[in-house]
């Protein structure tokens, strides 16, 4: 499979102690109580960011903040986010504008992983429902905020992204579901939703730019709450042979969040051993996942879903 790079880094092994002060900048962070999230958290906290912590469990979100602040002094939010509930989703939203008039950073990062067959209450497939739709809005309802910092959008997708395909005809997989193709689909869906949103972006001479990344293969807890038969057995395995730590897969993420290196429509990870783990820089993208008419598709696909127009420009 041919695959590209979309940019030039100016460094070959990106590390988070390259962070600048980032004192009085403010990220919001979906799915940050967990994971790589958690790590990207910390790490953006301890160079002085504010936090707003965007969470399905309040109870697990708390603990969260408990472990960040003993060693975070900067300010940490907890806000409620449900992605696959549109009214919490809105709330949410309503909440963080409550609370700052300005975002430097919104990482779109909480997902799920080759989950059995499940449709939610608005008819969604799950995968596709949490890892893309859900992201979808809550970028539409924030993205002014970032506009007004000049700030990133972060969007994490996943090596998945090579074996996906969208399904345009078939996006909730009525038909010949299976829990990879679905989340594959829904992988790929966030890397054309953030090389869309970057090119609208340039269009609307928005000051405020859109960056993809992916945590290569990490061992967070995606692999055991979500899969089941097959899957959640071989993930005992492989994660003991293959993964890295969640604080090594949360370096891309902080990178594309923060780094002074990062540039505006890449998309960063790990490039070692298969793209899942080692040295953080420029990640190939897959060459079907360059095809511009279907970043457009799948943008109006989103909105007509949704019942929205997602406006691009403040």
């Amino acid at each position: 499979m041919t695959a590209h790079c979309v940019s030039s880094l100016d460094v070959e092994n990106w590390r988070e102690n390259r962070l600048p002060d980032l004192s009085g900048k403010v990220f919001v962070i979906t799915g940050g109580n967990s994971g790589i999230g958690f790590e990207a958290a910390r790490m953006l906290g301890e160079a002085g960011a504010d936090l707003i912590l965007a969470c399905r469990s309040p109870k697990h979100a708390k603990a969260a903040k408990t472990n960040l602040e003993r060693t975070i002094e900067s300010d940490i939010a907890l806000v409620h986010l449900d992605l696959v509930d549109q009214s919490t989703i809105r709330a949410c939203a309503s909440t963080i504008r409550s609370m700052t008039d300005r975002i430097d950073g919104l990482i779109n990062n909480a997902g799920i992983m080759r989950t059995p067959r499940t449709i939610t209450a608005d008819g969604f497939e799950l995968q596709f429902a949490t890892n893309h739709l859900g992201h979808f809005l809550l970028t539409s309802l924030l993205l002014d905020l970032v506009e007004a910092a000049a700030g990133r959008v972060v969007t994490v997708a996943s090596i998945a992204h090579n074996r996906g395909q969208i399904a345009f005809d078939n996006l909730m997989l009525t038909s010949g579901y299976s829990p990879s193709k679905a989340y594959n689909q829904s992988k790929l869906a966030n890397l054309l939703f953030s090389f869309e949103l970057d090119r609208r972006l340039q269009l609307a001479h928005s000051p405020a730019i859109a960056i993809a990344c992916h945590p290569g293969y990490a061992a967070t807890n995606a692999q055991s709450t979500g899969p089941t038969g097959f899957w959640k057995l071989a993930y005992k395995p492989l994660n003991a042979i293959l993964a890295q730590s969640q604080s090594l897969g949360a370096v891309s993420l902080v990178l594309a969040a923060a780094g002074a290196e990062a540039k505006r429509g890449a998309y960063y990870g790990p490039t070692g051993f298969l793209q899942m783990r080692g040295p953080v820089t420029d990640a190939p993208v897959a060459a079907h996942a360059l095809a511009k008419d279907d970043w457009k598709r799948l943008w109006e696909a989103s909105e007509e879903l949704l019942g929205i127009t997602f406006r691009v420009g403040a």
